[in-house]
């Protein structure tokens, strides 16, 4: 077992964490589980997820909404992307299912991007050939044909 004070100060230390960047309860689990025993880790963890600042559904929103705002990707890179913060794969299938035709509009739009980029080094076929290796949907792909 453990005290108040040793909850207390390992708390502070991972709502520091927390609230100098948004992070996943993977996140938090792997930076603190050499230095907070594991007991009082998952208290704490679910202290902070009770009070609110750990949340990997609303998580999943964001970090989805900031990768569409900041990059040209395909759906899939997406996905991948945020698989690897650790989320639980029904909040990410949840969140493409709910936000589908939103996300194909997005894959359009990065697709014509990445076209004007890259149509001034290589020809059509080839362009097409890397999107379709970055996980573009060959639906959006015949898409730019029309």
């Amino acid at each position: 077992m453990y005290t108040i004070e040793e909850f207390d100060a390992n708390k502070t230390k991972v709502m520091e964490y927390i609230l100098y960047k948004k992070r996943t309860e993977y996140e938090v689990r792997k930076k603190f589980s050499n230095i907070i025993e594991e007991n009082m880790l998952d208290d704490i963890i679910e202290y902070v997820k009770e009070a609110g600042y750990i949340n990997d559904k609303e998580y999943v929103e964001k970090i989805f909404e900031e990768y569409m705002k900041l990059k040209s990707m395909s759906i899939k890179e997406l996905k991948n992307k945020v698989y690897a913060k650790g989320i639980q794969t029904d909040y990410i299938e949840d969140y493409i299912a709910e936000n589908r035709e939103k996300l194909e509009e997005y894959e359009l739009k990065s697709a014509k991007i990445i076209i004007e980029k890259k149509k001034r080094v290589a020809d059509e076929q080839k362009i097409k050939l890397y999107l379709l290796n970055k996980g573009f949907d060959l639906d959006i792909l015949n898409k730019l044909d029309e």
